[in-house]
């Protein structure tokens, strides 16, 4: 979730005053629906409208008994076999898994059809615009929802993480009753889009929109000014469903390292450059958002906490003397600056301050791949910091993959040697078949090398952004032998209760 979901865009135009808009129903509807806490990018939204006087309705499907999304929670054999399945290699076992795939991906991004009646109902009201932020997997949620919005005359206002990328908003550009698609932060000048929306004035006045007609402005830059974005309103969200009370906020966006070669979050509307906060304005918000809503847990949502060390330290300097009794969690990266804020005393710290559990991007155990993929890491610095974690207190939690580019029987080995000897320091590891997603250096390496990497991109599926490729190389019975025994490991740490301190966040990152 890396979750930079924004439907954000930008600054106002060199030389444009605010727009004097006049109160007017919204509509958001909130489709990344989650089970234990709001959605970090739709709380910004409704604050930006209802500070400027807007009458916001939120539709959450949660409140609608709408599944929401769950996972990692500790495994089950049958879900060791169903990842062995997953990430198999086996030619006679790959066409059939990838048909079920398939089958599965249809049937998940399936309409919920409680969605689109909640969502036609708060469109007989007529509300003056209704706005949308989607994953890349929402099209045909956004697609239905578009017809209704197009039959009650209502325009509608798309964004979201990945639309600043040219290929992926043109792929969804022709939606039916879609007014535009907007690639961008836009925390501080939402109203006045919406205002020119409204009044059916040139959207392209601002930065990163594209019309249903392919015209589109110069992309958004980045949002600097991160301490002028409203304290994100989740008053709408249904919390007397959520299971544990936890509040996400971001105090950075972006990522101070920037270079890893499969990396989407680095090339998404949010995440192209690295901006902090200052360690005041974050605390602001975590004593405003405590206050509301009477909670002492929150989830940072920062790709890497720990980009600025110094914002890092602020936050653990100042959590328990903003809100008593706080309990946190974050995304770190462990990389070799001689000052990255997570010694074994820093750490030590971080639990004093509420710490319970940490993220990481683990990825391999191998070293040859960890300087492919530029990682910025190493086998010895990713062991000793989830050593030093594990033992001041922390649940360690990292993401791993199969199957980057060039990756060899020897590669994995190497993992599986990682993950037994550290076995005893990890609650959890999510390991996935990796991706090639479009606008990422590895699209760009892969797509233009593919004798030397062993790969061939043989579809860009444009509406996801995401390349389908084949593979060779990795059908070999000493390559099969080595990913048995790293899945093996993966399932011997996931099939175990998480550490006690930290199970409110179980299945959270």
């Amino acid at each position: 979730m890396r979750d930079a979901h924004q439907v954000s865009a930008v600054a106002m135009p060199g030389g444009m005053t605010p727009l004097n808009a006049r109160r007017e129903k919204i509509l958001i509807v909130d489709l990344n629906n989650f089970s234990t806490f709001p959605t970090l990018a739709i709380g910004i939204l409704v604050a930006s409208l209802r500070n400027a006087g807007h009458d916001v309705k939120l539709i959450s499907p949660l409140a609608h008994d709408v599944p929401a999304a769950e996972r990692e929670r500790a495994e089950r054999f049958t879900d060791h076999i169903a990842r062995r399945i997953h990430l198999s290699t086996f030619p006679g076992i790959r066409i059939a898994r990838n048909a079920a795939r398939e089958l599965r991906r249809w049937r998940n991004e399936r309409p919920h059809r409680r969605v689109l009646h909640e969502t036609n109902k708060a469109l007989a009201d007529k509300p003056a615009a209704i706005l949308l932020s989607a994953y890349l997997q929402h099209y045909r949620t956004v697609k239905e929802i578009g017809r209704l919005a197009e039959a009650q005359g209502v325009p509608m206002l798309l964004g979201g993480p990945m639309f600043n990328l040219e290929g992926t908003s043109e792929a969804w550009r022709s939606i039916p009753g879609l007014a535009a698609i907007v690639g961008g932060e836009v925390d501080l000048n939402l109203p006045d889009i919406v205002h020119c929306l409204t009044e059916h004035r040139n959207l392209l006045q601002f930065d990163g929109v594209m019309l249903p007609d392919g015209t589109r402005s110069k992309a958004a830059p980045p949002l600097r000014e991160l301490d002028a974005s409203p304290v994100p309103d989740f008053t709408d969200f249904p919390w007397d469903r959520y299971r544990v009370h936890i509040v996400p906020l971001m105090a950075s966006r972006g990522c101070q390292w920037s270079k890893c070669t499969f990396c989407s979050d680095i090339v998404s509307a949010s995440g192209r450059s690295f901006r902090s906060r200052s360690v005041g304005s974050v605390m602001d918000e975590v004593r405003e958002q405590a206050r509301r809503h009477q909670c002492t847990n929150f989830l940072f949502l920062d790709l890497k906490l720990n980009s600025n060390p110094n914002l890092f330290r602020g936050i653990v300097e100042n959590m328990q003397s903003q809100v008593r009794g706080a309990e946190w969690i974050g995304t770190v990266h462990v990389d070799q600056r001689a000052d990255n804020g997570l010694s074994y005393r820093e750490l030590k710290a971080a639990v004093t301050s509420g710490m319970r559990r940490v993220s990481f991007g683990l990825e391999t155990g191998s070293q040859a791949l960890l300087d492919r993929m530029q990682k910025g890491s190493t086998v010895e610095g990713n062991a000793e910091f989830i050593r030093n974690a594990h033992q001041v207190g922390l649940s360690v939690r990292a993401t791993m993959f199969r199957g980057y580019p060039g990756e060899t029987a020897r590669d994995l080995e190497l993992t599986a040697d990682f993950l037994e000897q550290n076995f005893a320091y990890m609650d959890r590891v999510r390991y996935n078949d990796f991706s090639i997603l479009e606008g990422t250096p590895i699209y760009d390496e892969v797509n233009g090398d593919t004798d030397q990497l062993a790969r061939k991109v043989i579809y860009l599926d444009k509406k996801r952004a995401r390349a389908e490729y084949s593979e060779s190389d990795t059908g070999s019975v000493s390559y099969r032998k080595a990913k048995a025994r790293v899945l093996r490991a993966v399932y011997a740490i996931n099939k175990r209760q998480m550490r006690s301190s930290a199970r409110a966040f179980d299945g959270l990152m």
